[in-house]
């Protein structure tokens, strides 16, 4: 489609060898927008789009004027149609739009057309990893177990998709055991600048042209808001708004109002990008952001990775935000750069990003924003957030506090004290006793800072002769085989190990409630004597039941926390003043002694975070490993539906169906099925993981 162009902005970019149309900002500023300079960069991005799909329809002249006038007000009710530059599923939410498009495969047959014109018409890709359990764990064999188990489970489902990912063109499937789908999107798929071959007709010349654009997406998990920091415009929607935007429909939304997050100064030694995430959450929740744009800005920028900036934008959902974007800068370049991103693509990057005004530097001067709020780096301490609300952040020495004011309070129990008997072990257990610690979850295993982090961690835990207490159900499932990499090759995976950090497995595990089944002699006795465990996990969710249903105190902290606490095997104990353990010369142990420098982290990060590992670990992304190879299916335009399938059918929308719609009918009496609370998740109807029979989904 070639924009009407109404502000004559449409112009060319030379990158090296290669010329790229584009639709300039600066440009279209010249002609009549005025001011748009000043905007916030993720509007930038929006009015963009609307500049190059510019239709006379969809989108229109007073769109694009509505956005200049959005400066004015810092806030407009208008509507607008996006259009996405691409699509990411995860496997859940992912199967069933795949199976609507094997639908309309078999209903295009019947109706006589060609099947095979059935496919996305925007770019999609599904990542296969919500499927993994951690159903064994503790030893170097858990890996192989786990992956043996996820592959007898989800046969069914895998041989559906591996069928779509043959039939369907514009469409990819990321094998299991990849990784995370926001991660492998940060790693890989992301590009920050996208670009398309597409014919029109610029000055006399009728063509095929190569049209550079800002990359953006919707994805159908809500943590895809992860990929804007990386400069890259992409949130959650629901199953429906990803189909129709798959099959080239454009997002309808408002202009959205954008919240300006001013961050200034640096972290402090021994404070994390997960701290930082926890805290951040913390002011926006109470501020008040949903529906709205966060957009980072301020000095603090200068300080902070791609990799720092992921975890804040991860956590979008948590805040309540659309999303939290942060513009493109010099991190940006070099994390493309480090993450093996073709030198061609990088070029192109910095050169559009630059022409467009996109490209942010420490002169650049503060957008206009809806509102503004700020945070010094060096204000932000140590902290978790629990026991139940991602945004109960509470500094380190506070967590013990807190959580006897909830066991006394919310959980009604009067003796704090109170230990139970295991049956057959030598060890009892109590409230606030650490059952699970898991390094899981995009938001932390997507930054070798944490990782690097909780590796030295545990390597100086292992000198000390410190282990995760025998009570603990130990995981570490890193977001990506990078992390797997760049841990092994520095020799901190061997330390994860001896203190009971064996890798289970490439996926989401613990974060969306496959954490799997608690040792069974644990589960009994926590359920015979109403104890209150407690799981420690790096990931963005912490809500009652989804993290296992044996668990019901539930923190959010940094890898190299989670493997404190899993040493420590309590969150009653202030690691702040108090021993962690009794090291092998039987003197205490306090988390100063084994807390990795800054310094140590940045030279390891530096030394084995290498864009060699990135190359090698992404060269055959998508034929997956021996188990995703052995997978047979047929090659065949429509897909060959097993009528006794419980799970994968043909759906019936498209039963008699004609060939010309009939005339659209009222819906008549319809009525409210359920109304929730405001604190009320899918967590609670539907978790992801086990569904305990007394539990409200149960």
């Amino acid at each position: 489609m070639t924009s009407l162009d109404s502000f004559k902005c449409r112009k060319t970019l030379k990158v090296g060898t290669k010329s790229y149309i584009y639709y300039s900002l600066p440009t279209a500023e010249k002609n009549g927008l005025k001011d748009i300079s000043k905007l916030p960069y993720s509007m930038k991005v929006l009015l963009e789009n609307l500049l190059r799909n510019e239709d006379g329809r969809t989108v229109t002249k007073d769109d694009i004027v509505a956005v200049s006038k959005w400066l004015r007000k810092k806030s407009l009710e208008h509507e607008i149609a996006f259009r996405p530059a691409r699509v990411l599923m995860q496997d859940f939410t992912g199967v069933p739009a795949v199976v609507d498009l094997a639908a309309m495969r078999n209903a295009m047959q019947k109706l006589g057309g060609d099947a095979e014109k059935i496919n996305p018409l925007v770019p999609v890709d599904l990542v296969i990893d919500h499927s993994v359990i951690v159903n064994y764990f503790g030893d170097n064999k858990a890996f192989g177990k786990n992956v043996a188990e996820e592959y007898k489970q989800n046969q069914e489902r895998y041989e559906f998709l591996k069928w779509g990912q043959k039939a369907f063109s514009n469409f990819s499937v990321v094998p299991p055991g990849t990784g995370i789908c926001h991660q492998v999107n940060l790693e890989y798929l992301a590009q920050t600048v996208w670009t398309k071959k597409e014919k029109m007709t610029v000055g006399r010349t009728k063509g095929t042209f190569e049209v550079a654009y800002p990359d953006s997406l919707v994805g159908t998990d809500s943590h895809t808001t992860m990929v804007n920091g990386l400069a890259v415009l992409g949130w959650g929607v629901g199953g429906i708004e990803a189909e129709a935007c798959m099959l080239g429909q454009p997002l309808s939304m408002l202009l959205p109002d954008v919240v300006g997050f001013k961050l200034t100064g640096a972290l402090k030694e021994g404070v994390t990008a997960t701290d930082l995430v926890l805290t951040v959450t913390q002011m926006l929740r109470k501020l008040g952001v949903v529906g709205k744009f966060v957009e980072f800005f301020g000095p603090g920028l200068d300080h902070l990775s791609v990799a720092d900036k992921s975890t804040i934008a991860n956590m979008a959902p948590e805040y309540g935000a659309t999303c939290g974007f942060f513009p493109v800068d010099a991190a940006t370049i070099d994390y493309l750069k480090t993450s093996g991103r073709k030198a061609p693509r990088v070029a192109l990057v910095e050169a559009y990003a630059k022409a467009q005004g996109l490209f942010r530097t420490a002169k650049s001067p503060d957008p206009v924003f809806t509102q503004t709020l700020t945070l010094d780096l060096g204000d932000v301490v140590p902290s978790m957030a629990g026991p139940k609300r991602p945004e109960g952040r509470i500094a380190l020495p506070a967590v013990a506090e807190g959580f006897a004011t909830a066991l006394a309070g919310e959980y009604k129990k009067s003796d704090a004290t109170q230990r139970f008997p295991v049956e057959g072990k030598d060890f009892d257990i109590g409230h606030g006793d650490v059952v699970i610690a898991a390094i899981t979850s995009c938001t932390n295993t997507s930054n070798p800072s944490v990782l690097i982090g909780a590796g030295l961690l545990a390597r100086n835990a292992a000198a000390k002769g410190l282990k995760a207490k025998p009570w603990v159900k130990t995981s570490l499932a890193p977001g990506s085989q990078v992390v797997a990499e760049y841990l092994a090759n520095s020799g901190l995976q061997k330390d994860l190990d001896k203190v009971g950090f064996n890798l289970v497995g490439f996926g989401c595990t613990t974060c969306i409630g496959n954490s799997g089944p608690l040792p069974e002699e644990i589960s009994k006795s926590i359920n015979d004597n109403g104890v209150v465990a407690a799981a420690v996990l790096s990931g963005n969710r912490n809500f009652e039941g989804r993290v296992s249903p044996d668990v019901q105190a539930n923190y959010l902290a940094s890898p190299p926390l989670v493997v404190a606490y899993a040493l420590a095997g309590t969150v009653t104990k202030d690691l702040a003043v108090e021993p962690i353990g009794i090291g092998k010369d039987k003197k205490p142990v306090y988390l100063k002694d084994i807390w990795p420098t800054t310094k140590e982290v940045n030279d390891f990060v530096k030394k084995f975070v290498k864009a060699s590992i990135f190359k090698k670990r992404y060269a055959d992304v998508f034929k997956g490993d021996t188990n995703w190879r052995k997978i047979k299916t047929v090659e065949s335009e429509t897909y060959r539906w097993n009528m006794s399938s419980t799970y994968v059918q043909n759906p019936p929308y498209f039963e008699g169906m004609k060939k010309e719609p009939e005339p659209i009918k009222d819906i008549v009496e319809a009525r409210v099925l359920a109304l929730f609370g405001d604190k009320i998740t899918t967590d609670h109807i539907s978790p992801a993981g086990t569904i305990k029979l007394t539990s409200p989904a149960g």
